[in-house]
């Protein structure tokens, strides 16, 4: 019975090995930093406990106030595509269950992670402590406002979906910077990468995906949301 701890840490730690080779490199996943960042951050403690078992699932999984944490692809693909550098400043939209920000917490100089529900962001904070995770800083906010007192940022991500890319994400934005958020309906959104060029910002969509709503001023109202697929 003493060794059940460790054995649940090693069948943990196997099934986030396979996550990696299964479900990330043979998928197209090529950024080792990103790789070693997700074959080190233990993904079960971001979900709810009825879901550890769960936990390196190819699919997301719901957690606490009708939000979800994306499937281990998708942080994948958005990491791989935010292209973040050891001195890079990162604004996050969306904490969720922190786990997009435990993993960017690995690849930059320092995280800056909003969150517009407080609850959220506290459970967020106290699980990223725990792991030892101190270059992160957690704040509540409309996310669709971004945060302008830390910026300008080299990387901005939104785990959430807007009906188009806010504004003040892109004012806040350094130049050569890049974005990465998904844009579309309540229903369809396509993973979009923006590059600042100076004044010019280019878009370039990706891959289809489904994320729960960015609620804001410069987002969606907050009445109807939209159901979770693949958020954080």
């Amino acid at each position: 019975m003493g060794h059940s701890g460790s054995d649940a840490n090693e069948q943990f730690d196997l099934a986030r090995q396979a996550m990696v080779q299964q479900q990330l490199r043979q998928k197209g996943i090529r950024d080792e930093r990103v790789l070693a960042a997700m074959a080190t951050v233990p993904r079960e403690a971001f979900v709810r406990p009825q879901d550890k078992s769960l936990a390196y699932d190819d699919r997301a999984l719901p957690i606490e106030w009708c939000q979800t944490i994306s499937q281990p692809y998708i942080v994948g693909l958005m990491s791989q595509w935010l292209d973040v550098h050891e001195q890079h400043k990162v604004l996050e939209i969306g904490t969720g269950s922190g786990y997009q920000a435990a993993i960017l917490a690995k690849l930059a100089r320092h995280v800056y992670t909003l969150e517009r529900l407080a609850a959220l962001s506290r459970d967020a904070r106290t699980r990223l402590m725990d792991l030892g995770l101190t270059n992160v800083t957690c704040l509540v906010g409309d996310g669709s406002r971004g945060f302008p007192s830390f910026g300008p940022y080299d990387r901005i991500i939104t785990t959430a979906a807007a009906p188009t890319v806010p504004a003040a994400l892109l004012e806040q934005l350094a130049d050569a910077g890049k974005l990465v958020i998904p844009v579309g309906s309540h229903e369809e959104q396509v993973l979009t990468l923006v590059e600042r060029q100076a004044s010019r910002f280019i878009e370039t969509p990706g891959i289809a995906c489904r994320f729960v709503p960015l609620i804001g001023e410069q987002a969606w109202p907050e009445t109807g949301s939209a159901s979770d697929s693949t958020k954080r």
